[in-house]
């Protein structure tokens, strides 16, 4: 089996790379690609060093499946490319996700979507996929009528260049300099930006739409009520999510963390009185979505309040490619 991953030096890719490796998922070649500045470099993956090729369109010849964490340009202009020559493309950004022909897609949520595709599959924004997960065995259970999100997502969703950003800007205000961003429109150190991606005419993000829009995808809930504020927070890994969930069936705390306790991909860490909750200092690296803080919420009837965590460049993103890979290739 031939495995390409274009973007393969970014963040993402090289957690993809991992993940494939760690998870001993059947590649038995792969083809590491990137744009002609990394072209050449060497990625380790089993015991080898594999040199990274600039994509073309030879590049999927023969490929079976090619995971793409490119950005929405190289995916627009490749993924079509892929796919007509045989692969199955599982595509990391947004190029994809809202198109009727593609299937947007969490296997623990609506793994059976991924088999409907033609030849291309979305990987769902990241802090829709945690949210999800968490989400939607009570929705199972209950009925999801309205979702509440907000959003403290870590500088990693950004890239690289995000992490240095912050941490020069934090070594800049600890010495007392002044930081100059250039990422993003404020210094990130020490700060909150509710600002992730570009607002429309009403003052809506991108990353708020996508929360609204691919949530109803996903669930096949497509009147489903979504309220999101996102919000980019001086974490390197790892984003949390307050979210309020109103259901159609009255469900009580108790019962959520007997359903959450044997959902997949779940993890509770639910004992706030001795400090225990999801943390993202503690989700790093790790793959679960954690759960915790559940309760009533306080000003809707039958709604409970959860906080999540996650690691946005695993979760999120590297391992929930590889896993909708697993859907359609087992070992």
């Amino acid at each position: 089996m031939k495995v390409a991953v274009l973007g393969a030096t970014g963040l993402v890719g090289r957690q993809m790379l991992a993940v494939l490796e760690r998870r001993g998922f059947p590649a038995d070649q792969l083809v590491p690609l990137a744009s002609s500045r990394s072209a050449g470099r060497r990625l380790p993956f089993r015991g080898q060093e594999i040199p990274v090729r600039e994509v073309c369109e030879e590049a999927f010849e023969g490929v079976d499946l090619a995971l793409f964490s490119a950005g929405s340009g190289p995916s627009r202009r490749w993924a079509p490319e892929a796919a007509r020559r045989g692969a199955v493309v599982v595509d990391n950004s947004s190029a994809w996700r809202m198109d009727p022909e593609v299937p947007l897609v969490v296997p623990e949520v609506n793994g059976e979507d991924a088999r409907k595709h033609r030849g291309i599959i979305a990987n769902p924004n990241c802090a829709t996929i945690q949210a999800l997960v968490a989400l939607a065995p009570l929705h199972r259970e209950a009925g999801l009528e309205y979702l509440s999100a907000a959003t403290y997502q870590s500088v990693s969703g950004t890239g690289s260049v995000a992490v240095a950003e912050l941490e020069e800007g934090a070594r800049a205000v600890l010495e007392g300099r002044e930081g100059t961003p250039s990422v993003y429109p404020h210094p990130i150190a020490f700060n909150l930006l509710p600002h992730i991606g570009a607002f429309d005419d009403q003052g809506v993000s991108e990353e708020e739409w996508k929360m609204v829009r691919e949530s109803r995808k996903i669930l096949h809930l497509p009147d489903l009520a979504v309220s999101s504020t996102t919000v980019r927070v001086p974490v390197f890994r790892g984003h949390g999510e307050a979210l309020v969930a109103q259901f159609r069936e009255d469900l009580s705390p108790e019962r959520a963390r007997e359903i959450l306790a044997d959902a997949p991909g779940v993890q509770l860490a639910d004992d706030p009185a001795r400090g225990v909750y999801p943390l993202p200092r503690e989700a790093e690296g790790t793959d679960p979505v954690y759960v915790g803080r559940i309760r009533r919420d306080t000003g809707l009837p039958r709604a409970l309040a959860l906080w999540v965590v996650s690691d946005n460049l695993l979760k999120g993103a590297a391992l929930n490619a590889v896993q909708i890979a697993e859907t359609l290739f087992p070992a």
